[in-house]
């Protein structure tokens, strides 16, 4: 027990939170994202991530990809930042009629942006957007149809739908929450006439499936 206690602080052995992971997982499809990493060396760092239990094991992971060093653990909720190739013209609407419209990856958002599904399918994926203010209102309906909104783990989500034979829900969230003072707040209101829109906290996109567990 003496030598346990007399043992030198080791900051590398201490235990990484999910966060510590995600934040790892974000500068590698970075990386992958400039050309400095290929798909099969994303996925197979993407797989130390996850599998990545201390500070020790998960440094070396973006240690030659970062000029500032290895990642530390955040200070504040992750506020994502423009690709250097995004346009900062966003879509101010998503329709989609008797059809699909999906808006995912790098993608910039509006103050405002409208989305209306009649007898289809719209899906707005906030995971790897771009929010062009601090806080974004989604009017989100439809008819017979479904929207679909999906949320990182950092995004403050306020839902205020009228469902009228449908639903206007905020689903289970798949992925803990990591909302905080500086998180970026999404509104979401609108209608749902016999149709459903669902708002829903996901696990950011490439996450292996085996990693993501059960909340």
């Amino acid at each position: 027990m003496g030598e346990i206690e007399n043992r030198p602080h080791d900051p590398s052995q201490m235990r990484i939170s999910d966060a510590d992971r995600q934040r790892v997982a974000d500068v590698l499809r970075d990386a992958a994202g400039d050309g400095r990493l290929d798909i099969d060396e994303l996925e197979e760092r993407l797989e130390q991530t996850f599998a990545a239990k201390t500070y020790g094991e998960l440094v070396p992971i973006t240690l030659d990809l970062q000029a500032t060093g290895p990642v530390a653990p955040p200070a504040s909720a992750p506020v994502r930042r423009p690709h250097p190739g995004l346009p900062m013209v966003g879509h101010t609407s998503s329709t989609a009629i008797m059809g699909e419209t999906k808006r995912q990856g790098l993608w910039s958002v509006p103050e405002n942006h409208t989305a209306f599904a009649l007898m289809g399918s719209v899906v707005i994926d906030l995971r790897e957007a771009h929010l062009q203010a601090h806080e974004t209102h989604i009017n989100a309906s439809t008819i017979m149809g479904e929207v679909k909104i999906i949320v990182p783990a950092h995004m403050h989500v306020v839902v205020d739908g009228t469902p009228i034979m449908g639903d206007y829900t905020q689903g289970k969230d798949k992925v803990p929450s990591e909302v905080g003072p500086e998180s970026p707040t999404v509104r979401v209101k609108g209608m749902s006439l016999m149709g459903s829109v669902n708002v829903q906290r996901l696990p950011a996109p490439g996450t292996p499936k085996k990693y993501l567990g059960t909340y």
